[in-house]
């Protein structure tokens, strides 16, 4: 496997969390900013007084309850995914999500001002909810979309940073030997006699690939099967761990597994696979779940309901 030297995304992993928190953070203070001025100017060139602090409170208000319903957003994306073949399947599940949005984002608005508003002495007053909320909707359909576009956006360029690796052109199909497909019978020299006996045609089977092409800031390399180390689900992709550097490639764990050798990796969570050879200790938890350590550092969970496969495994490959 050719090794490239640290990248941007290892540099970035360890800052990662907190990168992410203080970008919404930082965007909702521009944001505050900038819709207070604008609603001061607006005010002021209507002829009307308003208050600082109250303008204020409108824009804090409402920006905070946004920021607080970006994690949701993130996690019902998740769920309902819009990329690849499930983009048209999952849009109308984002449109019943925006309006659950909108209206948590307006309750929530409107229970901040009115604490605000009582605690200076005052009364706030929304007004008629099935008048006022469809504007409000409007508006909020708008921010829910910018936040899907941030996030798709945003992925994107972990991609670019972290690498996407795809299975190579897979070979030639090989047949069966007749121990595995059940077929005793001797080939016979013409291709048409086993079907003139009536006996069902030799099936074929596609090798597993032993290498995965990798992109990864613009340059492509190979990386081999045998040298995974673990393989985690992370929503639409599998994250592939190879000597100390991540992978992503878009598939599901079980049609991944199905690409590697059962007998080298098996899995032991319902997110994570592990390659055998490479568990250096099988630490026991509460409640028969365990937890693995690898040989080239790292931790991977394993759960009671997988343990038992694993340790079928170890034991065939000790046999072996």
């Amino acid at each position: 496997m050719q090794v490239l030297q640290a990248n941007l995304f290892e540099r970035f992993r360890p800052y990662r969390r907190r990168a992410e928190v203080a970008f919404w953070i930082g965007l909702l203070v521009l944001q505050v900013a900038a819709s207070v001025a604008v609603a001061l100017v607006d005010a002021r060139g209507g002829g009307r007084e308003v208050a600082f602090w109250q303008v204020l409170v409108w824009e804090l208000s409402s920006h905070l309850v946004i920021l607080a319903l970006v994690p949701a957003v993130i996690a019902f994306e998740r769920r309902f995914p819009l990329s690849g073949d499930r983009l048209w399947r999952n849009l109308p599940w984002h449109a019943l999500g925006s309006v659950l949005f909108s209206l948590l984002h307006v309750a929530g608005m409107v229970l901040l001002r009115r604490m605000a508003y009582a605690w200076a002495g005052q009364q706030y007053d929304f007004g008629d909810w099935l008048r006022h909320w469809p504007y409000e909707y409007f508006k909020d359909v708008r921010t829910y979309v910018l936040i899907l576009l941030l996030l798709l956006g945003y992925r994107l360029f972990l991609l670019r940073l972290q690498g996407e690796a795809r299975v190579l052109d897979e070979p030639e199909g090989t047949p069966l030997p007749p121990e595995v497909s059940g077929l005793t019978a001797a080939p016979a020299p013409d291709g048409n006699a086993s079907e003139e006996r009536g006996e069902p045609p030799t099936p074929a089977v596609r090798s597993r690939p032993d290498r995965f092409l990798v992109r990864k800031l613009r340059r492509e390399f190979l990386i081999a099967a045998s040298d995974i180390d673990w393989v985690q689900a992370q929503g639409n992709y599998v994250g592939l761990h190879v000597n100390g550097h991540d992978y992503l490639l878009r598939a599901t764990l079980t049609e991944f597994l199905d690409q590697l050798d059962p007998a080298r990796h098996v899995r032991v969570h319902r997110s994570w696979a592990v390659h055998l050879d490479r568990i250096a200790e099988i630490e026991p938890l509460e409640g028969g779940d365990s937890r693995l350590h690898m040989r080239g550092g790292g931790q991977v969970p394993c759960s009671r309901r997988f343990r038992a496969n694993l340790q079928a495994n170890a034991q065939a490959g000790r046999g072996t």
